[in-house]
Parts: structure tokens; C-alpha cells; sequence
């Protein structure tokens, strides 16, 4: 957590500039990187233990990822790179390759990749379309890869809808999962469109799937690019609900305004969010599962504090922050990873993307060596000039939600010292706290008082429970965000 401390100083040079930079400034680049981001290749990898997502490098025509960064959330992974080959050891099952090598060895079995292994920065990249016949070999599974649309599924994970249409009246439409499902979903006219980006859902058998019914005609599915879509067309503008702890979408029409004329569509929020109360034109989704950023302090070259010669921070709180999205998954939550991987976010990127989220609660991980159990830490904000307006200060982001923000940090220290965890609280000066729009704390674990070290599987699991009984506490209070 020690970085940063570092990370304050290195900003304070430019604390005049950003001082009074306005949220609307921050916001405006966060939609530009989005749009940017739009057109980038990416790989969804769904597997019993994880969700994630990964870049697409293209080179020499062919598209590329980075194997450490494909085997990293699935287990224990290690690599070494030296004299032209590339090791790494996943598990107990060991990989030799060799730069610019389409022969490679695993458990010292010959395989053929199909196109050369690359090397870039230390970093092993292998061609995508060798992804469905080499990862059996090391994680002795099978997967189901759609390369076309960029889709790996590991094990028994897929979700494939079931459509019943309800005559009514009023008539309805509902998508049955038998998992929970948090599509970002939004209305046009004659048309409900539902983005599935970390569901693992599959085609419901037809890539079009037509109703008998005058309102909701026909459904259309398709997938690329890492996400899966559901296109629903109707006749007059529909809302959607969600019923059965998420596992159901309803999609019925969406009722008159006073004035007799049917609501203009609009986009609603994700799923994940609570629906804004009050008189909008717009049809909302209802909301069941409110949506928690948690951040796994450090990455990519911002390694954190070092806990030993081989342990630094980064590698910790990345697991640590695993564990907890299980948490509050598990206790009817969608949860955003800010970093799923060995990758570099700034303190700004940080902020902006749980702020364009629009997140109920925001969670950062730290860890230490110095002292014993945990410190919950509300943001300390700095003394700024009165907001003009609807405009707010950056670094004063966090003032209209700061009350809520210490009871949730209260309701965490309280969960904690339940499971015999000694744990203080507090406030301080830790970005991106004072940046985020939402209620938002940090904690950070050191050992435990009796023993049990950093690294202590059961350890990191019953601070992370405890967390995530905490924000549970605090569910009523959370909400969707300006």
C-alpha cells in the first residue's frame, strides 16, 4: 500500500492543474476511450473459477494472446524466459516453447501450434486459433472454443435461454437462465436489445426464434468479439424486468404516460443498477443485482508493496480481489474487476471506469507486511472550493457520498472483528477514493494477529467474506449514481 503514498507525491506537482478540473472534463475521456476501445479485439474466457477477458494481438495476419495472461486466473502460473525459450508451469503441468517455433512441448509431449510462438517483452503470445486443442493439455479439460466469435468456454459453464410467452393479458415475454445474467440492456423503438459481456450464454438452438404474438414477433441471437447478443422486436416500445433472483428477464409493454401516448424509449441502465425513481419518459429495467467495482490494488509494473523476496503486493491483492468478487456473487451482487490480469491501471482510469459504471460501491484491496489484520479506510478529501452548480471538483468527487462511505466502512470493520479479525478504521488521503461518485472504501489486509500469513488461502477468504457481508449490510443504501 506503501506505493501509493508514492503515487500521492508524483500527483501533487500537477495538483493545481487538476485541483478544480471538473467531473464532466474526466467523464468526456472516459467516453472517448470507450469509443476507442470499441474496436478492439478481445477474447471472453468463462470458466467455473473465473470470468474474464483478454486483448487480441494481431501479427503477421494472425491474431495472438498472451498464454500467462490466459492461464493466470485458472490456477497457480509461472513463466521464465531465457536463451530463446519461454517455460512456464501451470499447476503441476510444465510448457517449454521456443521463439518463432511452431513446435512446442507440454509435459514434454510434442504439440503443434500452427504458427510460431512470439515472444514481446518477456511476454509468451500464441496463436488464437491453437487456443481449443492446447489448453486441454494443461488445465485436462475440455473447451469449447467459438473463434469466430472469440468465446472459451471451460467445462460445463454455458447458459442457454428458454423463451415462454405468456398471452396475458399482458402479455409477456420471459427468458428463462439457470444462472443469474447481467446483460446491459437498452430500448429502441420496436426493439429490446440485451449485451451479454460476462454471461456465458449460447445460442437458444436458432439464431432466430419467432413468437405468435402480434406485439413481441421474433428474437434474433448473435455473438462476436468476446460478447453474445439478444435482439428482441416488437411492434410497440417494451420494458424489462428481472424476476427470480435475476435468472429471469421479463419483457412486457411498456405502460402509457398520463397523456395516453407510449412512452418514448430509451436506454435503461444495466441490470446491475437500480432504476432512478420518478417520472421519466424512458422505460427502466428493475434492478436486483446492484453492481460493486472491486479494485485489486497495483499491477502490471506498479508491483506494491514487496512482501518478500518472491511475494509483492500486486500478485496478492489480485487474488485476494478473486476471492471476494465469489463473495458478492454468491450474495446476489454483479461484481466489476478493475483489473482481472497482470495489467497496469492508473489512479484516474480507475476512477473513471467505476464512475462511467455507474457502480453502487467501490472496493479497493491492499496488502501488507507491517502490523496484523485490517484497516478500513474511508477517502480523506482535501479542502477544495465550493462546487458550481452540477459541476464538482475532481478530487472532491466523493464529499455528497462520504457519510454513506463511512457507514459502509463501519459495517466492513464490524464484519471483520466478527470473524476474529483484529481490524481499525480510519480515513485517509488514498486515491482514487476522493475521485469516485459512489461510496467507496479501501481495505487492507496485513497477517492475522494468531498466525495466519498473507498468503493464507482460508485467511483471504474469511477477510473477503467478512467484506462482503459488510456491503451487504449496507445494500439498502447503495444506489445508482449520478
Amino acid at each position: 500500500m506503501a506505493q501509493d503514498d508514492n503515487s500521492l507525491v508524483l500527483h501533487k506537482p500537477r495538483a493545481t492543474v487538476t485541483k478544480k478540473t471538473l467531473v464532466w472534463v474526466l467523464a468526456a475521456a472516459t467516453l472517448l476511450a470507450a469509443a476507442n476501445s470499441a474496436d478492439e479485439k478481445r477474447l471472453s474466457v468463462y470458466a467455473p473459477v473465473a470470468t474474464y477477458s483478454l486483448s487480441v494481438t494481431e501479427r503477421n495476419g494472425r491474431e495472438y494472446v498472451g498464454l500467462l495472461e490466459l492461464l493466470e486466473p485458472l490456477g497457480r502460473v509461472g513463466s521464465e524466459w531465457a536463451r530463446g525459450r519461454w517455460t512456464i508451469r501451470f499447476n503441476s503441468v510444465g510448457g517449454e516453447f521456443i521463439a518463432d517455433r511452431s513446435r512446442a512441448k507440454i509435459q514434454g509431449r510434442d504439440f503443434d501450434l500452427g504458427a510460431p510462438f512470439l515472444v514481446e517483452n518477456a511476454r509468451g503470445l500464441i496463436p488464437i486459433s491453437a487456443v481449443v486443442t492446447l489448453l486441454p493439455r494443461f488445465l485436462g479439460t475440455q473447451v469449447n472454443f467459438r473463434e469466430n466469435a472469440r468465446r472459451l468456454f471451460i467445462g460445463d459453464v454455458a447458459l442457454q435461454p428458454s423463451f415462454q410467452l405468456e398471452t396475458g393479458p399482458p402479455e409477456r415475454l420471459l427468458l428463462n437462465f439457470t444462472a443469474p445474467v447481467n446483460p446491459t440492456i437498452s430500448t429502441e423503438p420496436g426493439r429490446v436489445r440485451m449485451v451479454f459481456k460476462r454471461d456465458p450464454i449460447v445460442s437458444p438452438g436458432s439464431q432466430t426464434i419467432s413468437f405468435d404474438s402480434k406485439t413481441i414477433t421474433h428474437a434474433n441471437y448473435s455473438e462476436g468479439n468476446g460478447v453474445a447478443e439478444l435482439d428482441v422486436a416488437a411492434s410497440s416500445p417494451l420494458m424489462a424486468t428481472f424476476a427470480n433472483g435475476g435468472k429471469t428477464i421479463i419483457l412486457a409493454a411498456a405502460p402509457s404516460s398520463a397523456g395516453g401516448d407510449a412512452p418514448t424509449p430509451g436506454s435503461g441502465p444495466a441490470p446491475s443498477q437500480s432504476a432512478p425513481s420518478g417520472g421519466g419518459s424512458g422505460t427502466q429495467p428493475v434492478s436486483h443485482r446492484p453492481l460493486a467495482v472491486v479494485d485489486a490494488a497495483h499491477g502490471g509494473d506498479e508491483r506494491g508493496a514487496a512482501l518478500s523476496n518472491q511475494l509483492v503486493e500486486k500478485d496478492v491483492t489480485l487474488g485476494w480481489a478473486r476471492l471476494l468478487r465469489h463473495e458478492l456473487e454468491v450474495r446476489g451482487f454483479a461484481v466489476l474487476m478493475v483489473r482481472d490480469g497482470d495489467t497496469a491501471v492508473t489512479l484516474d482510469q480507475r476512477a473513471s471506469e467505476a464512475n462511467a459504471a455507474r457502480a453502487s460501491v467501490y472496493i479497493s484491496l491492499h496488502v501488507s507486511s507491517q502490523g496484523n489484520g485490517a484497516h478500513v479506510y474511508s477517502a480523506l478529501l482535501p479542502v477544495e472550493d465550493p462546487s458550481k452548480g452540477a459541476f464538482r471538483a475532481w478530487n472532491a468527487a466523493q464529499t455528497p457520498v462520504l457519510p454513506i462511505s463511512r457507514a459502509v466502512a463501519g459495517a466492513v470493520l464490524g464484519a471483520l472483528q466478527k470473524k476474529q479479525i483484529a481490524a481499525r478504521g480510519g480515513a485517509a488521503s488514498l486515491r482514487p477514493l476522493n475521485n469516485l461518485l459512489m461510496p467507496a472504501v479501501a481495505v487492507e489486509l496485513a497477517p492475522g494477529s494468531n498466525g495466519p500469513d498473507l498468503t493464507s488461502a482460508n485467511y483471504q477468504q474469511q477477510a473477503a467474506a467478512a467484506i462482503a457481508e459488510g456491503v451487504v449490510a449496507m445494500r439498502d443504501r447503495l444506489g445508482v449514481q449520478p
